[in-house]
């Protein structure tokens, strides 16, 4: 709360302390949004600018860290919201090594993702590809709760959703990325 108060009064470098202390934990949300570095990048960038303007908005009820991780959810999601990118994968994106893959492991192991140490590089790269096809609030809730065994207490805290809210998303993600996959293996069988 102290830094944070410097920081309203005009002290810039309590703000710069608030940003070296705090980038770690911007940038390794906003990476769960997006692969590219420059995108992330972009985002934690907009993310300090959005907590310095908004400062004021902080009361210290809550951590500062999750302050921060709630600006870099909102930042990130509007980002994505904002491109309307949401690709559909098609079976000629394939390789063959991802198209025998899929053959034989992509339902199971699409929402399983990143539980066991195992699985091959190739299956974590096709799943993630996957998973880009959903809507930002499908991937988040995926990513956090099956993907990093994030609590539905943990994912409240984080978006600021209800506790049914995420538990409804997560139901409803899991079952867009089964249906998502049942017709990428009903395209790869037609073809």
């Amino acid at each position: 709360m102290d830094l944070a108060r410097l920081a309203r009064e005009g002290d810039e470098s309590a703000f710069e302390e608030i940003m070296r202390r705090y980038s770690r934990r911007v940038f390794h949300y906003a990476s769960k949004f997006f692969r590219q570095r420059s995108l992330v990048e972009e985002a934690a960038q907009e993310v300090f600018l959005k907590a310095f303007t908004e400062l004021d908005s902080y009361e210290g009820r809550g951590s500062m860290e999750g302050w921060l991780t709630r600006i870099t959810t909102n930042t990130c999601l509007n980002m994505l919201r904002s491109s309307k990118r949401r690709p559909e994968l098609t079976v000629s994106d394939l390789t063959d090594d991802d198209t025998n893959w899929l053959d034989n492991n992509l339902v199971a192991a699409a929402t399983e993702r990143h539980q066991s140490s195992e699985r091959s590089l190739a299956a974590a790269d096709l799943a993630g590809r996957v998973l880009q096809t959903l809507a930002p609030e499908d991937r988040l809730v995926l990513t956090l709760i099956d993907g990093e065994d994030a609590s539905v207490d943990e994912v409240v805290k984080m978006t600021g959703w209800s506790e049914s809210k995420v538990k409804v998303r997560a139901f409803r993600a899991r079952r867009r990325l089964r249906e998502s996959v049942e017709k990428l293996l009903q395209r790869k069988n037609k073809g």
